[in-house]
């Protein structure tokens, strides 16, 4: 019959997605691997560790003792110079002090996930009306602004990286810490906002607009509507919304390493694992256990939001 697969058609499609599953997966296994083993370890082809080595998650968590690394002669000698100022001083001692100063995993954490779930939080807030707006409401211009907001995803970074940057400091914003990072939130609802207005708007247009007219006849405003009946048939695509924005923000690097670049506090965790490069951290197990942590609370978040990622909720909710 038309649509139906035999013996080897199922085993041809599952073979092909255990395919597929591995080798995306793998890569993320091997930088498990790599930062449990031993330095002595690192040529073992086999993804099994010899003996497991948690040194460097206790490290970079600031759990582990750790000590600072000799400084060779040749740097001594540099550093008895008369004409070296502090900051100069302060610089070259940088790849050698211990692993707390370098990378504060726990402050760029907090850092990363604050940053990350106000600039989500705005996206969802805007994207909410804005949707409901192109689903619900119809007004002049409405095909064009919806093409246009969606060309706005569809520029790279790269190329509205120096125009936003100017923008930043013409009202002055890049000229202190905390007007970098209203920047910041600023340019990723810009980032996150035209595909999380195309889903959720695709969204509303499944609901049933005979529960809007029935809210209508109970004296409900359109903002009344829109809380009382759109969000709460939404919630497994405001979930998905609010992850899709919060993980583009956690893992953006380019727009920090620029306007958070001064601000050694404000360092978001992307922006930090580039300092493990150019202090004693630069060694794979502390790298890869760096990047471990830094992808563990996108994967936490993710599986804990599972259960609201399943649509349907409107299914059901009015007979028609």
């Amino acid at each position: 019959m038309l649509g139906r697969r035999g013996l080897w058609g199922n085993l041809t499609l599952t073979v092909a997605v255990v395919l597929l599953l591995l080798f995306c997966l793998f890569p993320f296994v091997q930088i498990l691997s790599t930062s449990l083993k031993y330095q002595a370890d690192w040529g073992n082809p086999s993804l099994i560790p010899t003996q497991f080595n948690w040194d460097a998650y206790l490290e970079l968590l600031g759990w582990g003792e750790t000590e600072e690394l000799a400084i060779p002669p040749s740097i001594e000698r540099l550093l008895d110079r008369p004409g070296l100022t502090d900051a100069q001083r302060e610089r070259i001692l940088a790849p050698y002090r211990e692993t707390a100063d370098i990378f504060p995993f726990p402050r760029y954490f907090l850092n990363t996930i604050l940053l990350a779930g106000v600039a989500a939080l705005i996206a969802l807030a805007l994207a909410v009306f804005g949707a409901y707006a192109f689903s619900r409401v119809r007004f002049t211009g409405q095909a064009i602004i919806q093409r246009s907001i969606l060309f706005v995803y569809m520029v790279g970074g790269v190329l509205l990286m120096v125009p936003l940057y100017q923008i930043a400091v013409g009202v002055g914003l890049a000229a202190t810490p905390w007007g970098s990072v209203v920047a910041l939130v600023l340019i990723y609802v810009i980032q996150t906002l035209p595909v999380s207005l195309y889903m959720l708007g695709n969204y509303f247009r499944t609901i049933p607009y005979s529960l809007e007219e029935a809210a209508a006849i109970d004296g409900c405003t359109r903002i009344e509507t829109i809380f009382q009946v759109i969000i709460p048939l939404s919630i497994p695509m405001l979930v998905t919304v609010y992850i899709y924005a919060f993980i583009i923000a956690w893992n953006e690097f380019l727009f920090a390493s620029v306007f958070l670049r001064q601000y050694d506090d404000l360092y978001t965790l992307p922006l930090g694992l580039q300092t493990l490069f150019v202090s004693k951290n630069a060694i794979w197990d502390r790298i890869m256990a760096a990047s471990i942590l830094t992808l563990l609370p996108v994967l936490v978040l993710f599986t804990f939001a599972m259960r609201n990622l399943t649509g349907g909720l409107a299914a059901g909710g009015v007979k028609e």
